[in-house]
């Protein structure tokens, strides 16, 4: 209430009125000294004297050993509680109420950055989708993505002014941001309306300004933005040269461009680039050397992840890398790419673009493959069919297959973002050289058609992962 004494106390405390009332108390006890002083008191040798036998009849009463203790413990006490405070005070003007805790921001910054160094290659919404749920485990993230695009708003801004098409970039930045910045969403933003503006993101034109600010320099501007976002790992592309995807498809057509190949209504016989054979970023050949773990994917095979293995450099620094390896296969075909494809054409395809017999190799180029095993919703309105699993043909390719349930339960036929970067990362700890796998007891029999539920064990070289994000903190 208004007149209660702690809303009068409250008042009184209020910046600009709590110095006046500490001179006042000052001055009044000044007064009282003075006046001590005229009676012959001598209240310095009085106060002395008194607080003297007060700390000499507590040690005579209680033995200097718990006397010392108690002494020490409110002294704690009252410096932990200043620091405590002061800690927040200064903290509180650059953490606004509605982030997360002090505790977590701490134990984000010292144990994710204490994770594995993670290298994901490819493109498109798959890999900005595996990049969110990355980030929950490790903050060592690197994104390699393709510059081939040539649609929407990033084939208009490449086309109108010559820049690298920033959509994947923007895309893989903005999974990394900080989610709880008002900023993301002001990146994500598409213009509905206005002439020349619409159907472009914002996040696509900061990149594009950024860029010509650095004299056209697309590493320096992913940075720019990546520092705006508060984003965890680096984005790069895998080439500053500005590329054309050319599908030679199998009836002998030959389809330049990435937005029009999934239009053309035909089996790809061989994808290609020109200029052929572009040069690598540099710091992206250093990534990939430095990598803990690679993940190939997950994402469109000829128009996202292969137009990366074009670049001159990127295959073979995938394949001389100590790294682990792993392919994440698409949950569903897609209409113009790889329609009727199974589990082993993508991979097949993978090798055969890259020149490379992978179990010649040992496995140097892909270890294993990510599958799902997930039979989606069935009120779910999807067109494509589910990418068939076929274990004889990958034991033939000499990959491992990694069993596992992947699909969101919000957007049907995608990867749910968790589920995923779970099981990535507990591939990697259970495959970590010096670690050995306890491989899980088979305790599901293979079905007549072949198929796998998601709690089938290991049969025929396959993983299945059983394990809790528990596991990945220990």
């Amino acid at each position: 209430m208004k007149h209660s004494w702690q809303y009068r106390m409250r008042s009184m405390m209020l910046p600009g009125l709590k110095r006046w009332i500490a001179v006042i108390i000052f001055g009044i006890c000044v007064i009282v000294f003075g006046v001590l002083v005229l009676l012959g008191k001598h209240p310095v040798h009085y106060t002395l004297q008194a607080f003297s036998r007060a700390l000499y009849d507590i040690t005579q009463d209680l033995p200097h050993r718990v006397t010392g203790i108690i002494a020490v413990s409110i002294g704690g006490i009252f410096v932990f509680m200043a620091i405590l405070k002061l800690t927040s005070s200064i903290l509180g003007a650059y953490l606004p109420a509605d982030r997360e805790s002090i505790p977590d921001v701490l134990y984000r910054r010292r144990h994710l950055d204490r994770g594995p160094k993670v290298v994901v290659v490819g493109g498109g919404h798959g890999l900005s989708n595996l990049l969110r749920g990355l980030k929950g485990f490790t903050n060592n993230l690197t994104a390699i993505v393709t510059v081939g695009d040539d649609g929407g708003s990033s084939g208009r801004l490449r086309q109108e002014l010559g820049v690298l098409p920033p959509g994947d970039i923007r895309n893989c930045i903005t999974a990394l941001a900080d989610e709880d910045k008002l900023v993301t969403d002001l990146f994500k933003y598409r213009f509905a309306h206005g002439d020349g503006l619409e159907g472009h993101s914002f996040g696509n034109l900061f990149l594009t300004a950024v860029c010509a600010i650095t004299n056209g320099d697309m590493l320096e501007a992913a940075r720019v933005a990546s520092r705006v976002l508060n984003s965890c790992g680096q984005v790069l592309p895998s080439t500053l040269s500005s590329m054309v995807l050319i599908a030679e498809m199998e009836d002998g057509r030959v389809i330049r461009g990435e937005s029009v190949i999934p239009d053309a209504d035909g089996r790809i016989k061989r994808l290609s680039c020109e200029p052929e054979l572009p040069d690598a970023t540099p710091e992206a050949l250093e990534a990939i050397a430095n990598a803990d773990m690679i993940v190939l994917g997950p994402g469109s095979l000829y128009t996202s992840i292969i137009p990366n293995l074009l670049v001159k450099g990127v295959p073979q620094a995938i394949i001389d890398s100590p790294a682990r390896k792993v392919y994440v296969c698409n949950t569903m075909t897609q209409k113009g790419e790889t329609t009727s494809y199974t589990v082993g054409d993508h991979v097949e395809t993978l090798m055969q673009h890259v020149g490379i017999n992978n179990q010649l190799a040992g496995g140097r180029f892909i270890e294993g493959v990510m599958i799902n095993v997930q039979a989606p919703n069935p009120d779910s309105k999807i067109t494509t069919t589910p990418v068939r699993y076929d274990p004889d043909r990958l034991r033939h390719l000499g990959v491992r297959p990694i069993l596992r349930p992947l699909l969101s339960e919000d957007y049907a036929g995608h990867h749910d973002p968790q589920r995923l970067a779970e099981a990535l990362m507990l591939w990697y700890f259970r495959q970590k050289p010096g670690r050995v796998a306890k491989q899980p007891k088979s305790e599901a029999k293979r079905s007549n058609n072949g198929s796998f539920s998601a709690e089938s064990g290991t049969q025929l070289g396959e993983t299945n992962l059983a394990g809790t994000t528990s596991d990945l903190k220990n």
